[in-house]
């Protein structure tokens, strides 16, 4: 899968600390960029809840529908599974909801969920670790399992260079239904990432790469200077043990996650689970 944007990100000690001060990227390194993962490292839950919502306003997702698609996240989450032919199916069912609307229609209501549902979910801490590598002149990408357009207008609202996400079939500036490959997610965030670098002349082993999940262990491996930031349990672990650098910007120091296959899946299910609740509530009114 071909990716969009790039950055670079500074070189970490030996030893995992709790936000240590910040070393700083190597100025004018035109080899070195910064890649950083969305959900729960750059902003606080799942952008593709906050994206749910926002179809929820526009009336194009139903409630019915999401609370159908969300019982289909459930298993996917109870199995845990990694298959990355699984994951397509899950969010191939997802891309249904929006089949035949048109790219430009997403993008706009994507630009007003950032700024209605995720801007204030920004974590400043993340977003400082971001500017640093811009000031350095070096490149910010976001990686990310969720919508390439959800994506690119998050890194643009944000100011950063670009962003790399899972792609769909457009034809005629029209949606499909279907996903181009397999979504930005596990192997394949490392596979695009890779990929990247190749096409930009970056030497991984002098870029970085910055995640709450312990999915993205491929992509963290791949560069010199892996950071874990707000991690879940699994990378906590993993990154002590590898010695990688652990930040953590979240407001309480043991903040619990269940580690799950895809942001993208949990986020539908958290989408679900509201529209249960919705739902629930106006059928008790009107038996009231």
């Amino acid at each position: 899968m071909e990716a969009d944007s790039l950055i670079a990100a500074p070189a970490h000690g030996p030893s995992p600390t709790r936000n240590p001060p910040p070393s700083g990227p190597v100025a004018n390194d035109p080899q070195a960029a910064a890649f950083f993962d969305i959900d729960n490292t750059v902003i606080r839950g799942a952008s593709i809840f906050a994206f749910a919502r926002g179809l929820l306003k526009e009336d194009i997702l139903k409630r019915s529908a999401m609370l159908g698609f969300g019982w289909k996240q459930a298993k996917f989450l109870l199995a845990g599974t990694e298959d990355l032919d699984d994951i397509a199916k899950v969010q191939e069912s997802a891309l249904a909801i929006v089949k035949g609307r048109s790219v430009e229609e997403m993008r706009e209501i994507s630009r007003n969920v950032f700024d209605e549902y995720m801007a204030h979910k920004v974590f400043p801490g993340t977003i400082a670790l971001a500017k640093s590598h811009q000031k350095a002149g070096q490149r910010v990408w976001l990686v990310s399992a969720t919508p390439i357009e959800v994506a690119e207008i998050i890194a643009d609202k944000l100011g950063l260079s670009g962003a790399i996400g899972t792609r769909s079939e457009i034809d005629s500036g029209v949606y499909t239904g279907r996903l181009i490959g397999y979504p930005v997610h596990g192997e394949a965030k490392a596979d695009a990432v890779r990929a990247l670098a190749k096409r930009e002349n970056l030497d991984l082993a002098r870029c970085s790469a910055y995640s709450d999940s312990a999915n993205d262990v491929p992509m963290l491996s791949l560069v010199g200077n892996p950071c874990a930031i707000n991690p879940d349990h699994k990378l906590r672990m993993h990154a002590q043990i590898e010695g990688w650098q652990i930040r953590d910007f979240r407001s309480t120091r043991f903040a619990l996650k269940i580690g799950v296959p895809s942001a993208a899946v949990a986020g539908a299910l958290l989408g679900a689970i509201a529209g249960s609740l919705v739902t629930a509530r106006v059928v008790r009114a009107k038996a009231a």
